[in-house]
């Protein structure tokens, strides 16, 4: 399984940027490919996304969520991925995320794209458009507040 590490250092709080981050239905408004991610309940959600020429499907549950400090999921069923998204304040007005992202490249086509570095662009890009989102805002469009530790 490859995996990508990125950080970004968002100018908001961290409360502001966690919470903005729980509200997955938006992630096709800063994630490149993603066409649709429904919350199923409070830990299961099913993806929708276009990875190359190729729709995908699957679904994932958060495993750990802890407020203002870490998400971290695992699919379930359907394309092969799991990962952790962390959120550590610098200060009272800015936030370092962190993602890790695990996954499993299955077409020659992907295994390809994942050498020539277009996923680790893509992990990029999309923290750049949440960057872009947030600080734009300056307010989260909802939370969830729950925890969840398995």
């Amino acid at each position: 399984m490859a995996h990508i590490d990125k950080s970004i250092v968002v100018n908001v709080p961290v409360r502001t940027a966690y919470n903005q981050w729980t509200q997955f239905e938006e992630f096709p408004n800063f994630m490149e490919g993603v066409e649709r991610v429904e919350q199923i309940d409070d830990t299961r959600l099913h993806w929708a996304a276009k990875i190359g020429r190729k729709k995908k499907k699957w679904d994932a549950e958060i495993v750990e969520q802890i407020p203002d400090r870490r998400i971290a999921w695992q699919a379930t069923d359907g394309a092969p991925n799991g990962g952790a998204v962390t959120f550590e304040p610098i200060d009272d007005d800015s936030t370092r995320i962190t993602t890790r992202i695990d996954y499993d490249p299955d077409s020659l086509a992907e295994k390809a794209g994942d050498a020539m570095g277009i996923t680790e662009r893509r992990v990029e890009g999309d923290l750049e458009r949440f960057k872009e989102m947030i600080e734009h805002r300056g307010v989260e469009t909802g939370a969830w507040r729950g925890e969840v530790r398995r």
